[in-house]
């Protein structure tokens, strides 16, 4: 597929579309920063912002998308349930909290942000179960455009599986170079469920990859837009994230170049940082 434009989308396995590219919020503070952050990404043409409960922020993102001019019907929102909410029940009451901080009466996207929480480190497996039982329902009775996971590994999508009557649409994982996740990743793409990269500049670390500069020099791009571009060649959809303007629109000039072959493979080779260093199989807060 020939994307052209931060507006091009992919088709989800139940026939929604996804932009190939969206706009994080994480680690934006609420208030100010939040909303004008958003308003300029909409303004660039960014369509897909994504956010969570434990960002805090989700008033400041529906407030943003309300002052756009954007309609509602052309942005794809995601949120993301925090895991003290995991279970049947605190799932669907959690869900309604981030749609009243968000101010909107249907989400594209409802993802479970970890696998395993803090206190629940031998019954995650059965927490998952319940609570994508209760975000089925919510997808079911029209509430959610779509339903996913965020730092699912196979196993724990395979897990999940086993009482799911929906599979995930959509993995979102810490991806970037030095951080490939080629085994989620083809396992993911070959189950039709489509790939989000979190942190896709590397949480910061870009500037200890000198490697990189010498493909930005060739194609006169900034090493982020390298990077960017490399998750795009892969099929994933990359969430960089900026609270500055020149950055905001910076991340989305990707479009007007391609790597070669041979640059996909060396970036794809470049060993660590490991940007945030966190692991699906250790407990998150």
């Amino acid at each position: 597929m020939k994307l052209k434009s931060l507006q091009d989308t992919y088709s989800l396995c139940n026939g929604n579309k996804i932009p190939c590219v969206g706009f994080g919020t994480f680690l934006t503070p609420e208030g100010s920063t939040t909303v004008n952050s958003v308003k300029e990404a909409l303004r660039v043409g960014y369509r897909l912002i994504d956010t969570a409960a434990i960002y805090g922020n989700e008033r400041s993102v529906g407030q943003a998308i309300r002052e756009s001019g954007v309609g509602r019907d052309e942005i794809f929102v995601t949120s993301k349930l925090w895991n003290r909410d995991q279970g049947y029940e605190s799932t669907l009451e959690a869900f309604d909290r981030t749609m009243n901080a968000l101010g909107m009466d249907y989400l594209d996207l409802y993802l479970i942000h970890w696998p395993i929480g803090k206190g629940h480190e031998h019954d995650w497996a059965e927490m998952n179960r319940e609570t994508w039982r209760a975000m089925e329902k919510l997808y079911r009775d029209g509430y959610i455009g779509a339903i996913g996971v965020s730092n699912f590994m196979p196993h724990h999508i395979e897990s999940l599986m086993v009482t799911a009557t929906i599979a995930p649409m959509v993995d979102q994982i810490e991806i970037h170079p030095g951080l490939n996740h080629t085994q989620a990743v083809e396992y993911c793409q070959s189950h039709d469920i489509a790939v989000e990269a979190w942190g896709p500049l590397s949480q910061g670390h870009l500037s200890e990859m000198p490697a990189l500069n010498e493909i930005a020099e060739r194609h006169g791009k900034t090493v982020a837009q390298i990077c960017l571009r490399w998750h795009l060649q892969r099929g994933i959809i990359p969430l960089p994230k900026s609270v500055t303007p020149s950055r905001i629109e910076e991340n989305s000039r990707i479009f007007d170049f391609e790597l070669t072959p041979r640059e996909m493979e060396f970036i794809g080779q470049i060993n660590g940082p490991v940007g945030s260093g966190a692991d699906p199989d250790k407990v998150a807060h």
